[in-house]
C-alpha cells in the first residue's frame, strides 16, 4: 500500500519542470539517481519533525532552509492563520492597508537598530535583496554594488545578478545586468589572498573595495554593499570579528549604502536578533525573510527613515514604484507576528546561543572520531561539517553520501558550499536538548556508515 502510495505521489512530481536542486544534491550517477528516488515526498510536519506519504518520521536540521526557526506548525503560529483565514483571507495589494499589516510594519520598525525605522515589504528574499538594491539607487543615484564571491542573495534574475557563486549564475549568464563587482569574502581557513589572520589586516576588504574603486571610476558608478554576515549557503562561512566592521567603515568613506542581507542569520539563528550585533554593526538596509513568518512566505528590508524616503518621489502619478498582487498578505503577516511573539517569548536568540554550543561541542566530538570531516564551521544554530580528500580538495561525493545516509537514519540535513562539500545544519531554535542529541548520534551513524571511524 505504502510503495503504491509513494508511486502515485511521484507521477504527480514528475509533471514538474526539471529545475528542482535534487541532481545538484544527489549527483547525477547510479547512486544519485538510488538516492533520489528514495528521496521523501513530505505530508506533514510538526516541531522539529516530518513525515512522508509512507508514514515515516525524519528529525529535522535543514527546516526548509531555516525558515521553520520556531518549529513546524508552531501552535500559535497556527491559531493566527486560522484566526486571520477566518476574518480576512486576502487584502488588496499596495492599494489598501490591512490591521496585520499595519501591526508588523510597527512591530520590524520596533526590532530594527534605528530610530524611526521605515518597512518595505516583500514575497520572497529574492525580492527583498532586489528592493534593498532598488532603495540604494534611489537614495544614491548610482546603480553598483559590491557584493562577495561565494555570498548567496537568491535566484530571481536581480537577485542572482548579485550572487556570487557562478555555478548559479553561469545558465542565465546572458541575461544578467552587470552592475556587480564581487571581491574576497573573510574566508580565513581558506585565504582567496594566501594570508593569514589576524596579521593580514583584512587584506581581504582593502582588495574589495580596490576593486570597486576601479569599477567605481570606469562606470556609472556603485552605491551600496551587499554582505551577508555570515556566508549561509556558500558553506556556513563564519568571518572573523571586525570583517564587517572594516567593510562599513570603508563603505561610509565612499557614502556608499550597506545592505546586510540577514534572510538566512536574522531573527535569532546565530545567537542574537541580528547577526550583524556579534560584531557590532548597524548597516543602512537590513533584508529579513525565511524564519519571519513561521513557515509562510513573506520577507521585508528595513531602512533607516532618510535612506527609504526617496521611493515617495520614485512613484509615477497614480501608479506605486513596486507593488505585487500578495504584497503583505494578511495570513503571512498575522503569522509573522505570531513568529515574533513566539521569538521574543521563548527569548529564542539567546537560547540559539545556549544551543549552539551544545551543538559545536558535539560537532568537535564527531570531527574527532570521523577522518573525512575537514572542517566545523558555525555559529549557534548555523552550522556545517566541510569535507576534503587527502590532499585538501572539497570532496563534495563524501557530503552528498552523508546526506543521504542521514536521510536513511531519519534526519534531514542538506548539502552547500560552493562545490557542495559541507554539510548545513539549521534545526528549529525550539529544539530540545534532547532532540538536538537524538540527531547528532544519527549524524554520527550516518558518518560511519559513509566512511568509518578514526
Amino acid at each position: 500500500m505504502r510503495q503504491r502510495t509513494r508511486d502515485a505521489w511521484r507521477q504527480l512530481v514528475g509533471a514538474e519542470a526539471p529545475a528542482s536542486l535534487l541532481p545538484v544534491l544527489y549527483g547525477s550517477g547510479p547512486a544519485g539517481r538510488e538516492a533520489r528516488a528514495a528521496t521523501p515526498v513530505w505530508s506533514r510536519a510538526r516541531g522539529p519533525w516530518v513525515w512522508d506519504t509512507d508514514g515515516r518520521r525524519y528529525l529535522d536540521f535543514v527546516t526548509g532552509f531555516g525558515v521553520a526557526a520556531v518549529g513546524h506548525a508552531h501552535p500559535r503560529v497556527t491559531a493566527a492563520v486560522a484566526r486571520q483565514v477566518r476574518r480576512l483571507a486576502h487584502g488588496y495589494g499596495d492599494v489598501h492597508p490591512h490591521e496585520p499589516r499595519a501591526r508588523l510594519a510597527a512591530r520590524l520598525a520596533a526590532l530594527a537598530p534605528w530610530p524611526r525605522a521605515h518597512v518595505l515589504w516583500a514575497q520572497s528574499g529574492s525580492e527583498a535583496v532586489e528592493l534593498a538594491w532598488k532603495s540604494a539607487y534611489l537614495a544614491t543615484g548610482r546603480p553598483g554594488v559590491l557584493a562577495f564571491e561565494n555570498g548567496y542573495h537568491g535566484e530571481s534574475v536581480g537577485a542572482l545578478s548579485l550572487t556570487g557563486l557562478p555555478a548559479f549564475r553561469a545558465p542565465f549568464a546572458g541575461l544578467l545586468p552587470r552592475r556587480t563587482v564581487w571581491g574576497p569574502y573573510a574566508d580565513c581557513a581558506r585565504c582567496p589572498l594566501g594570508l593569514v589572520f589576524p596579521a593580514c589586516r583584512f587584506a581581504c576588504v582593502g582588495e574589495a573595495f580596490a576593486r570597486a574603486d576601479r569599477a567605481d571610476r570606469r562606470g556609472p558608478g556603485i552605491g551600496a554593499v551587499l554582505v551577508e554576515p555570515i556566508q549561509g549557503r556558500g558553506g556556513v562561512i563564519v568571518p572573523p570579528p571586525g570583517f564587517l566592521r572594516a567593510v562599513r567603515l570603508e563603505a561610509r568613506r565612499r557614502r556608499w549604502l550597506l545592505i546586510a542581507d540577514e534572510i538566512y542569520t536574522g531573527l535569532g539563528r546565530t545567537g542574537r536578533l541580528f547577526a550583524c550585533e556579534h560584531d557590532g554593526v548597524v548597516p543602512d538596509l537590513l533584508c529579513l525573510g525565511k524564519a519571519l513568518a513561521g513557515g509562510l512566505p513573506l520577507a521585508a528590508v528595513l531602512g533607516r527613515a532618510a535612506v527609504l524616503a526617496p521611493w515617495r518621489r520614485a512613484a509615477s502619478g497614480a501608479e506605486p514604484a513596486h507593488a505585487a498582487t500578495f504584497l503583505a498578505h494578511p495570513v503571512s503577516c498575522a503569522a509573522a507576528l505570531a513568529a515574533l511573539d513566539v521569538i521574543a517569548a521563548e527569548r529564542l536568540p539567546a537560547r540559539a546561543g545556549r544551543l549552539g554550543r551544545r551543538l559545536r561541542r558535539g560537532l568537535d566530538r564527531l570531527a574527532r572520531a570521523h577522518p573525512r570531516i575537514a572542517e566545523v564551521r558555525g555559529r549557534g544554530m548555523l552550522a556545517a561539517l566541510a569535507f576534503a580528500r587527502s590532499g585538501g580538495a572539497p570532496d563534495p561525493a563524501t557530503a552528498r553520501a552523508v546526506m543521504a545516509a542521514a536521510q536513511a537514519q531519519g534526519l534531514l540535513v542538506l548539502t552547500c558550499g560552493s562545490a557542495g562539500q559541507a554539510v548545513s545544519l539549521t534545526p528549529p531554535l525550539t529544539l530540545t536538548e534532547a532532540q538536538l542529541d537524538d540527531g547528532l548520534r544519527r549524524l554520527d551513524r550516518a558518518l560511519e556508515a559513509v566512511g568509518g571511524r578514526r
